[in-house]
């Protein structure tokens, strides 16, 4: 009897998928620490015997080449891929096996060109589920912009007709299994549910719709937002076959260090809470705070090749965040630091205020007073603060010497992009404020804002 085990990376808006039928296994888009797919393998008693690939992907270094040389398996790579390693080339319907399980790539172009899901079954039987990748998501679709413009209609249509494919093609009792539609931003639009089935994307996936196949690419394209810049780095990563993450210790930093570091314009970024940084810090380090979105916004906002170093409350801490930049390729950590903050400052502290959207409202209309909206642009065009300046996060470290001079309060949607920010520019020695609310919390207080329709 097969199972499906599950292995979701939610700091990344991903899952990774372990089939076996009791003996042999198959690994769908193994992440890069390879060893939850080990552990994941020892725990059902079965052997890895091959490692799938749906997609070169745009949004992590995959783990897959390195899981497949540590297990001896096949590594299975659309065979229309131009790569740089061996691997078991997968073409449309050419259908493979291990033990009881049987595999068939189906050609879903649209995420990328070469994009495949695969349909499993066992003993060449009916089907039982499809891998999907950034083919059909929960009730969306996989965006289609990612390997560049001029090929982002020719690709949204593709994604239609792939969407449409696979449900002409399968029964409604097959689950689906997608990567990314879980906060990645290679999904086109949100998702919604943790299960899904073909029946019931039938009724719900947006490219099964009443919409034909011209109004659904208009609306797709139009609704693109923005995505990590990081991004730019994944497929030619992904395309020369990535070596398993080294996770060793970074060196130790001295405060001498941190402060050489800083001086020279390098990121030393504190990983602690984002509260806490703005109550005490050493001046000149970086706030991104360790938890689910930290790789993600901590790769959209470094210059890539930026040495980095992290200070920790502990090693455990450094570690926890060394493997989630393993997993986008930010393989170097030049040092760490962990310890008190006025341990590793040599007396260069700082701090700043925190507070929030009521607390913007009792100052709002002073002189002097500068918001700054770090939001991404399909935020700010939804709707935002009047007379706010918007500068997104990632763009902030160029583009500071635009925030025009007064006391800043930076906001986001959450807070957490806007510690990034509000540090960015405590760095460049400006008044700021850390906002650290909800973003609904705006309209609710009264707060001015652009009607959606003006914004």
């Amino acid at each position: 009897m097969h199972e499906v085990v599950t292995i979701a990376t939610p700091g990344l808006g991903d899952r990774s998928y372990l089939v076996h039928d009791g003996q042999s296994a198959i690994v769908v888009d193994a992440q890069r620490d390879i060893d939850r797919f080990l552990t994941a393998a020892d725990d059902a008693g079965v052997a890895i015997t091959h490692v799938l690939e749906t997609h070169i992907h745009n949004d992590y270094v995959t783990g897959g080449y390195a899981l497949a040389r540590e297990t001896g398996a096949a590594y299975v790579v659309a065979a229309s891929e131009e790569v740089g390693f061996e691997r078991t080339p997968a073409r449309d319907h050419e259908t493979f096996g291990t033990g009881r399980l049987c595999v068939t790539p189906v050609h879903t172009p649209g995420h990328t060109p070469g994009h495949l899901s695969y349909v499993l079954s066992e003993d060449q039987g009916e089907p039982f589920a499809v891998c999907t990748g950034g083919s059909m998501l929960f009730g969306a679709v996989g965006r289609t912009d990612l390997i560049g413009p001029e090929q982002t209609d020719q690709l949204t249509r593709a994604q239609y007709r792939s969407v449409r494919r696979l449900a002409d093609d399968l029964p409604d009792q097959v689950a689906v299994y997608p990567t990314h539609g879980f906060g990645s931003f290679c999904s086109a639009t949100p998702t919604s549910g943790e299960d899904s089935t073909i029946g019931r994307e039938r009724l719900s996936n947006a490219a099964l719709g009443g919409a034909d196949e011209d109004t659904f690419v208009k609306e797709l394209i139009a609704g693109l937002g923005a995505y990590p810049r990081y991004y730019a780095q994944m497929d030619p990563a992904n395309r020369g076959g990535p070596a398993a993450a080294d996770l060793d210790p970074p060196a130790l930093a001295s405060p001498a260090d941190i402060r050489r570091r800083i001086d020279e314009g390098e990121w030393v970024v504190d990983l602690r809470g984002r509260q806490a940084f703005a109550r005490l810090h050493v001046t000149g380090t970086i706030s991104v705070e360790l938890g689910e979105p930290f790789a993600t916004y901590l790769g959209w906002a470094i210059r890539w090749g930026t040495p980095l170093t992290l200070i920790g409350d502990s090693p455990e801490h450094v570690a926890q965040a060394q493997v989630q930049l393993t997993r986008i390729g930010i393989d170097k950590i030049e040092a760490a630091a962990t310890g008190p903050t006025a341990d590793l400052a040599n007396g260069n502290l700082g701090s700043y205020p925190v507070s929030d959207f009521p607390g913007l409202a009792d100052v709002w209309g002073k002189p002097g007073l500068v918001v700054l909206d770090v939001r991404r642009p399909d935020e700010w065009q939804s709707s935002h603060l009047i007379g706010a300046v918007h500068i997104p996060f990632w763009e902030l470290e160029e583009r500071a010497g635009e925030v025009p001079a007064g006391n800043v309060w930076v906001h986001c949607a959450s807070g957490f992009r806007a510690a990034i920010g509000a540090s960015i520019l405590d760095r460049a020695g400006r008044d700021v404020v850390q906002v650290d609310d909800d973003w609904p919390r705006a309209e609710q207080l009264g707060l001015p804002l652009t009607p959606a329709a003006q914004a």
